[in-house]
């Protein structure tokens, strides 16, 4: 390593949170957080650490892709037999973080995991390029496999077989919800004096308090 990384430092920059001028419920503040990280971090904004914990406790994290946020929860798409789906079934519990360096900004969130329904999936999956469609037939996503060209000759098989067709939603893909239980936005602040406000919900009511840096 040519680079001491113990000596790299910055100074975070951000505006305050003013607890005064924050929702009582915290979908309202993601949305206006996301809208500028998308402003600010272009097409890397809705990319979110996915950490979940399989049936021997061990947790495991990834990078995955926001693809719809409402009161009901956020979405993401994947393989329900890829790792991630096996942990998501035994332990339907899960954790997301975003990271938006340019603003000083992250955003927790914990939760439980559901499948969304069919007809959301079947929805999301017809609005994906060709080529992505064909990736969700060709990766047995997870699974060991000999070499590249292995993909390439799958690949090319799906191809002939969808020829001059609809591609059709493999029944194994599809989407999860994270229906959130905790969300907490952290900005960043000089002298490492940063601004945490956490939102809880209990009985269906959002409770807000603000964490010790």
């Amino acid at each position: 390593m040519t680079r001491n990384i113990a000596d790299i430092r910055r100074d975070y920059e951000g505006g305050r949170l003013d607890e005064t001028q924050l929702p009582d419920r915290p979908m309202p503040m993601f949305d206006e957080w996301l809208t500028l990280a998308l402003d600010a971090e272009g097409e890397d904004a809705n990319a979110m650490t996915l950490a979940t914990v399989d049936s021997q406790g061990f947790p495991h994290a990834r990078v995955v892709l926001l693809k719809g946020a409402d009161d009901q929860g956020l979405k993401f798409f994947s393989n329900y037999h890829s790792h991630k789906g096996s942990e998501l079934a035994n332990v339907p519990q899960a954790a997301l973080v975003f990271w938006w360096p340019s603003l000083a900004r992250q955003i927790r969130v914990e939760g439980s995991v559901e499948q969304v329904s069919e007809q959301e999936s079947d929805a999301y999956f017809a609005s994906r390029p060709r080529a992505s469609q064909l990736g969700a037939w060709v990766a047995t996503q997870s699974v060991v496999i000999p070499g590249r060209q292995w993909l390439e000759e799958r690949e090319n098989r799906f191809e002939q077989a969808y020829e001059g067709q609809d591609i059709p939603r493999p029944v194994h893909w599809g989407g999860y919800r994270l229906v959130p239980e905790m969300i907490e936005f952290w900005q960043g602040q000089p002298s490492r004096l940063h601004d945490r406000i956490r939102f809880e919900r209990r009985d269906d009511h959002w409770h807000r308090f603000r964490l010790a840096p």
